[in-house]
């Protein structure tokens, strides 16, 4: 496995790559890899010949300056887990490498990033695309794999790619979970025992809501029992939103419409953690 810290040495390698018709699938995490990132590594060394991952802490998808400081860094560990699961290239970069300037412009989304996270967590989307735009120009995959638990995330970087004209192809991968049913995550490193037995309060919670609204449940009324189900579990719900798993506009009759989304966030003792659940299946 190769281990690049530049752009250019990591094009170098793609090029020579490239010229021998091989196909490239980037895999971007922030690092501390758990089972859900081996699973977007999976599907990508399933369909491409070469395959990078990057690790790279981004600050500027950060609102909250002691979530930063505080987010698992464990390089020497990552770089074990990705040689032993067959990744070909590892993109570590650091800051000055990533943003030689502070970047003056910004990338706005309108209405698609008004809601949920974009509501809670102000400038985030534009420091998600400013990070995977610059990782898509320093690799150009043929496919990018991205988790279905950052939902909003990923259908934000799809329009992107569409209005940019990037020519990647994106591949959206199904929620890894824990056999509670809790949904992989980094931030679960920083959970004390007791803390993830609450967590998992999360999940049940969109299985229950699913039930209620495929039983006839008016939306008002799931969402209602939705939160307090949450506070009664010892979560604080931040947020908690039926939307479309296209446009991420805003549902009431939920089962008037094709492919919705329950999608949460709620804080376990001080640590946030998001979910969804795409009823009928995943994208």
């Amino acid at each position: 496995m190769e281990v690049f810290r530049d752009i250019d040495s990591l094009g170098n390698y793609l090029s020579a790559h490239r010229c021998q018709g091989r196909s490239t699938g980037l895999v971007p995490t922030m690092g501390a890899l758990h089972q859900g990132h081996l699973s977007l590594l999976s599907n990508a060394l399933e369909e491409n010949d070469i395959v990078i991952c990057s690790v790279y802490v981004n600050p500027t998808q950060f609102n909250n300056a002691e979530d930063l400081e505080n987010y698992p860094r464990q390089e020497a560990e990552d770089l074990r887990i990705l040689e032993q699961n067959g990744c070909h290239a590892v993109f570590v970069p650091d800051d000055e490498i990533m943003y030689v300037e502070d970047p003056v412009i910004r990338i706005g989304f309108g209405d698609m990033e008004g809601i949920m996270e974009g509501e809670f967590r102000p400038g985030h989307f534009n420091g998600v695309a400013m990070v995977v735009a610059k990782l898509l120009n320093a690799v150009n995959p043929d496919r990018a794999y991205f988790g279905q638990k950052d939902l909003q995330q990923f259908l934000l970087i799809e329009r992107m790619v569409k209005d940019l004209g990037f020519r990647t192809k994106l591949r959206c991968i199904p929620i890894y979970r824990e056999e509670t049913g809790l949904a992989m995550s980094s931030r679960n490193l920083r959970l004390s025992q007791e803390e993830k037995n609450r967590a998992v309060n999360i999940y049940k919670m969109l299985s229950r809501s699913a039930k209620m609204l495929e039983s006839g449940e008016r939306w008002e009324e799931v969402h209602k029992e939705g939160i307090n189900f949450l506070r009664e579990n010892g979560l604080e719900p931040e947020y908690f939103e039926a939307v479309s798993a296209q446009t991420l506009a805003r549902q009431t009759n939920v089962f008037d419409k094709n492919r919705v989304a329950l999608c949460v966030a709620a804080y376990v003792g001080k640590i946030r953690l998001i979910d969804n659940l795409i009823l009928g299946g995943s994208l």
